[in-house]
């Protein structure tokens, strides 16, 4: 769906379904890649948003046809090789842009509150305190712990220490 999103509407529904082929091949490559560069994108954007964005504007200026839209242009695939070399350098800024936009807000980010918390808090887990609440609070012992503890109570009594809210 990514990949598709800037060809939506200029190409045949089987060019769809070739770049939703590709795109789910070089996502996934991407998204390896990661593990074996190590760095942090814990939910896979930019493997499946930034890659899979990026072959789906490259592969617009490949399947573009003015048969499906005569707003748009004709593609590689149709005679214009101008249209690749349009989408090309349209990537190719948008990634410049994103890439410089994104260093100055971690600047400023990182001079204003930082990028990280202390070790400890990281330990601990953000939600508990940052938030005053357990993420993924699973059953009613881990209910009481997560509302200020019951540490070492039986189940009974930390159900029994678990407020009751009315809705």
């Amino acid at each position: 769906l990514v990949a598709i999103t800037p060809a939506a509407g200029f190409e045949s529904p089987m060019a769809s379904v070739v770049i939703g082929l590709c795109a789910g091949v070089v996502c996934y490559g991407a998204v390896i890649l990661k593990e074996k560069l190590r760095y942090d994108d814990s939910l896979d954007a930019f493997g499946v948003h930034g890659v899979g964005g990026i072959a789906g504007a490259l592969l617009t200026g490949v399947f573009a046809q003015k048969v499906w839209n005569e707003a748009g242009a004709d593609g590689l695939l149709a005679g214009n090789p101008g249209l690749l070399w349009t989408q090309t350098v349209a990537t190719a800024a948008s990634i410049a842009y994103s890439g410089v936009a994104t260093f100055l807000i971690v600047k400023v980010v990182k001079a204003t509150v930082g990028l990280r918390v202390s070790e400890e808090v990281e330990y601990d887990g953000l939600d508990v305190n940052l938030h005053g609440e357990q993420g993924y609070a699973m059953g009613p012992t881990a209910q009481a712990h997560a509302i200020g503890g019951v540490h070492g109570a039986s189940e009974s009594e930390a159900v029994a220490a678990t407020p009751v809210v009315a809705g």
